[in-house]
């Protein structure tokens, strides 16, 4: 995911957590009030701190972006980012062209012309990450010496990220 020049300490913080992530799980809540998640391809964190996707204006989700959670797992390095936010859709010719990749041309055979691409546009409110230990041998020994004391020890980084 591209990242642009952000402005404030918790927006480069957040960029910072997020940029080597290719997949996010959103969840929204359908008619029925079920919370659906679906995977999605970040394309870009703009420089105010909104998430980019594309997707298919058809799509259920695009009805129900109120509220959004955003969910990065990174099991590999430790990194866990939850975010919390609002979509709006926005088709806009220019920008689905500048943000086009190959790699969404499974879903849009037509290309960034496609008749249903449209753009979902991911606005935080707030983040809330833990960023581990990057090595899993350095985690495991931290949860062992965890359990043997009985708290917390070396697992990292918790904070919440409200001025988004």
């Amino acid at each position: 995911m591209k990242i642009q020049t952000q402005l404030t300490d918790e927006r480069k913080k957040l960029g910072e957590l997020i940029e080597d992530f290719d997949i996010a799980m959103l969840t929204f809540m359908n008619e029925n009030g079920l919370l659906i998640s679906q995977p999605m391809g970040p394309i870009e964190m703009d420089e105010e701190g909104v998430i980019w996707f594309f997707t298919d204006r058809t799509s259920e989700k695009v009805d129900h972006l109120g509220t959004l959670n955003l969910a990065f797992s990174g099991e590999p390095d430790g990194v866990y980012v939850s975010l919390s936010g609002h979509g709006e859709v926005e088709v806009n010719p220019t920008r689905q062209q500048a943000l086009w990749s190959p790699f969404v041309k499974p879903w849009f055979p037509q290309g960034p012309d496609s008749p249903s691409l449209c753009l979902l546009k991911f606005v935080p409110h707030m983040a809330e990450y833990w960023d581990a230990p990057h090595s899993k041998v350095v985690r495991l020994f931290a949860m062992v010496a965890s359990i043997a004391a009985s708290k917390p020890i070396g697992l990292g980084e918790h904070a919440h990220l409200n001025q988004l």
